[in-house]
């Protein structure tokens, strides 16, 4: 191993550790939602795991699970199967057509190129299964104004980088989706998101009337071809 991939290994761990392994609670509960209103079940392959924390809302979803990141985070249960993957270096090291949900939440935002990796995520996914995944909400009020005054999205400041790399709107997204030949695409939104210039949040009710515009992250589910 040269010492160039030595110090991409080691940033990519660094970053991970950063992430602490979880994200916000709405964001699992909008993607166990989407999930389960199409009936997905089987096994689940969660790519960017963390500490596993996605199976406490889609743990009637699954039959097996299998965990995938950077690094294994200490709050994963040891009972969990895992395998450690460099994303921005390394395939998915699943076998392909295995897994009947595939799950990437707030994780495209961490790497370099998000279409390979897409087209990774459609490989693992069986006939007929079904991808979700999420990523910052860049047409948020929110964002949107960071944007004009700031010129860069809220979620992609210097304070964030080099842990978020990849800003991605939800156009982009479904682009992606349909370039990998998923049908049945349809975009999401946590509906929870922070009110601007302060640390509230706005009324689940508002958001929820309002979803792209008063929603911190996008989510996209679809399926791939039977």
């Amino acid at each position: 191993m040269t010492v160039e991939t030595r110090m991409a290994i080691d940033s990519a761990v660094e970053r991970g550790l950063k992430s602490h392994g979880e994200s916000d609670a709405p964001i699992y509960r909008a993607a166990a939602a989407l999930l389960r209103a199409r009936r997905a079940h089987g096994v689940l392959v969660d790519v960017g795991c963390g500490i596993g924390r996605f199976l406490e809302h889609a743990g009637d979803l699954t039959e097996d699970y299998i965990g995938i990141d950077v690094v294994r985070h200490p709050g994963l249960s040891e009972d969990a199967a895992f395998y450690r993957a460099d994303l921005d270096r390394e395939s998915i090291p699943v076998a392909p057509a295995s897994a009947d949900i595939v799950s990437a939440r707030e994780t495209i935002e961490h790497l370099e190129n998000p279409r390979p990796f897409c087209r990774d995520l459609v490989r693992i996914l069986k006939p007929g299964g079904w991808l979700v995944l999420s990523t910052p909400n860049q047409l948020s009020v929110l964002s949107i104004l960071c944007l004009i005054v700031r010129g860069r999205f809220v979620a992609f400041q210097d304070a964030y980088y080099p842990v978020h790399r990849t800003a991605l709107l939800p156009s982009d997204l479904e682009r992606i989706a349909s370039e990998c030949g998923l049908t049945e695409i349809e975009l999401g939104f946590s509906c929870a998101g922070r009110i601007p210039l302060t640390a509230a949040h706005y009324p689940p009710t508002l958001s929820q009337m309002f979803p792209q515009a008063l929603s911190d992250n996008v989510l996209l589910v679809a399926r791939k071809h039977a």
